[in-house]
């Protein structure tokens, strides 16, 4: 047996089609996450003041990556805004839901009396 047996074989440094896609695509996945995780920590009030120059910079198409990056950072802001809303309305429903419990009985027997 040769001691190398590729030796007069072409060398490819590429992956399979189905391996190279699955690499491709947990790449692009973590890359998500990790600009998920930035977006995160900024608060939607500094996202608001960007709303109006995004908005604006969107309704002016041009053939240009500057438009391209207008049109998805205006998408940005306005998911955090949609994330933020049903947050807030998921938090108002959990509260409104405890107002309206019905009052807890107190533990032992109820203070009956037969009314004739």
């Amino acid at each position: 047996m040769p001691a190398f047996p590729s030796v007069g074989k072409p060398f490819s440094l590429t992956l399979p089609e189905s391996k190279a896609t699955i690499h491709h695509m947990n790449t692009i996945e973590k890359s998500l996450d990790k600009i998920a995780e930035n977006i995160l920590h900024i608060d939607e009030a500094s996202l608001a003041t960007l709303w109006d120059k995004y908005k604006s910079q969107m309704e002016h198409f041009s053939f240009s990556p500057e438009w391209e990056k207008s049109v998805i950072i205006f998408s940005i802001i306005n998911a955090v805004r949609v994330k933020n809303s049903v947050i807030n309305e998921q938090i108002l429903q959990k509260q409104a839901a405890a107002d309206t419990a019905p009052p807890k009985r107190p533990p032992g027997k109820p203070n009956l009396q037969l009314v004739k």
